[in-house]
């Protein structure tokens, strides 16, 4: 357990670690709460005055009435069901979209704007997923490994001294910079371009996306209005596998170092112990030696 020495003592990194997480929530919670209840307070309140003036508008309606029918809008929006646009609008299972779907379950990625609705097909997600999760993490492991490997090889080939670290840590860097690119700046101007996103909607899409958070606030093929090619969402679910391996392996190296720069702490700290018992036995004075006569 990493320790911590202050005037001597050794203190267990772990609370400190436990607190650390705790104020991070906090610190989240705080930030988010400042930034979006004003805006859905307003959002509320426009949302009712929309209603009022509705009502105005149509005097055949009662308020019960239009509360019943935002009652079945929200139930449609539940179930998958668009409720802009009409019937005609392309069905939400067809393969495209039910491969997608298969991959937002494996991957835990979860969206929620799209979800059985059937008690047979509830229960093959069920088990669907028990042993798709699995599956999964043994598919990003075996990819992650392809990649550590690839960082190896090319460590290997520079042989002289001094150089691998070198060579080792451009390799790194060069990782990062392309799967960046790859994965968090290319992608956002494909979905503005396809979707009518904004950029910054796009980026926010693809790391809520590869981190498998998934809200469900955008998701890519879902507007009515839009005519998509049938493997658009098969392709995205492609990337989102490889993002998926990219993006954990960035965060393994991120916990790495975390968990290095604790190390190194408390490897200080065993040294100041050390020096401190050092200092303090060098400073005690020698005792006199009593000399008895034979």
């Amino acid at each position: 357990m990493p320790l911590l020495a202050i005037h001597n003592q050794q203190i267990s990194w772990t609370p400190l670690l436990v607190l650390g997480y705790l104020f991070y929530l906090l610190l989240g919670a705080t930030v988010f709460q400042l930034l979006e209840k004003q805006a859905e307070t307003h959002f509320r309140d426009q949302f009712q005055m929309e209603k009022l003036n509705f009502l105005q508008n149509y005097t055949c309606l009662d308020r019960q009435a239009l509360e019943k029918f935002v009652q079945v809008l929200m139930e449609a929006w539940e179930k998958g069901v668009n409720p802009e646009g009409n019937s005609t609008n392309p069905s939400n299972w067809d393969f495209s979209n039910s491969f997608f779907f298969a991959g937002t379950v494996v991957t835990t990625i979860g969206y929620g704007n799209l979800s059985p609705s059937t008690v047979a097909g509830q229960i093959f997600c069920v088990f669907y997923a028990l042993f798709g999760v699995p599956l999964n993490l043994a598919f990003l492991n075996q990819l992650g490994k392809g990649l550590n490997a690839h960082l190896l090889t090319l460590e290997r080939w520079v042989q002289k001294p001094g150089r691998a670290q070198v060579v080792q840590t451009l390799a790194v860097a060069i990782f990062l910079t392309i799967g960046t690119l790859l994965f968090l700046v290319f992608p956002p101007l494909v979905f503005s371009y396809v979707e009518g996103w904004s950029y910054g909607e796009g980026f926010y899409f693809t790391f809520i996306t590869l981190s498998t958070i998934g809200f469900g606030d955008y998701v890519v093929g879902t507007n009515p209005n839009k005519h998509y090619i049938p493997v658009y969402r098969s392709l995205t679910a492609i990337w989102i596998v490889f993002g998926l391996a990219w993006l954990a392996l960035v965060f393994n190296v991120g916990a790495d170092l975390m968990e290095k720069f604790l190390q190194l702490k408390r490897h200080k700290s065993d040294l100041s112990l050390a020096e401190g018992a050092t200092t303090k036995l060098e400073d005690e004075p020698e005792q006199p030696r009593i000399h008895i006569p034979s």
